[in-house]
């Protein structure tokens, strides 16, 4: 049966309009994504074939371009559409960090930053650098490590805030393993580059540290006293 002939709020496009795109499965999102579906599959049951091979949509998201292309009714058209879709939203959300201060929506600001970092196989340590009223002059990946560390020069972090005449900072790092618990060595460059930022009037306002879940922030763990 198609899609067409279902009743009508159990068509994935008319239940996002009617109830929003947060009541949809990631099959019915994905769904909508691939608008058709192959011989003898609706868009509905290819997007849950589709889930089932990869794994996950978050999985079929990340995908490489040969990877993503093997894919039942994908190809070079839909990853690059799916490119264009993803650096949209990467783009949404960095125009709303650029416009308001970044403390009174530290969910959108965990939410960049996950966005941000979160899917790289390796650690890399980045720099939210922001003005004297916490909205967003830049943000910077400086060091790239490897499967479980990376190392942080403050001295680097201290001279690239000075230029940019950033009057505080949140400091970023994902865990490639998802488990979001910082280490020691976490704990102890985050005081190093307090202190050293310190030195030159410019604030830490936050270390977070990016993978599976909501992330975890050393503000609200009260780390940064």
């Amino acid at each position: 049966m198609a899609i067409t002939d279902w009743p009508v709020m159990e068509r994935p496009r008319e239940k996002l309009l009617h109830k929003g795109a947060s009541a949809l499965s990631d099959a019915e999102l994905l769904a909508i994504f691939l608008r058709t579906g192959v011989k003898g599959k609706t868009a509905l049951d290819l997007a849950r074939e589709l889930l089932h091979e990869f794994g996950s949509l978050r999985a079929l998201l990340r995908a490489e371009q040969a990877q993503f292309c093997r894919g039942l009714g994908l190809g070079e058209a839909k990853y690059v559409q799916l490119q264009a879709v993803l650096e949209m939203g990467r783009r949404h959300l960095e125009a709303e960090m650029l416009r308001e201060d970044v403390m009174s929506s530290p969910a959108v600001t965990q939410r960049y930053l996950k966005n941000r970092l979160r899917d790289y196989e390796h650690e890399v340590f980045a720099v939210l650098f922001l003005d004297n009223r916490h909205r967003m002059i830049r943000f910077e990946e400086m060091f790239r490590g490897t499967i479980d560390g990376a190392s942080v020069h403050p001295r680097e972090v201290v001279k690239r805030a000075l230029a940019l005449n950033a009057a505080a900072v949140i400091l970023a790092h994902n865990h490639p393993s998802g488990v979001c618990e910082p280490s020691q060595a976490d704990r102890a460059i985050t005081r190093r580059l307090v202190q050293a930022l310190a030195l030159v009037d410019i604030r830490v306002l936050d270390h977070v540290v990016v993978g599976e879940g909501a992330g975890y922030s050393f503000a609200e763990a009260g780390e940064l006293q």
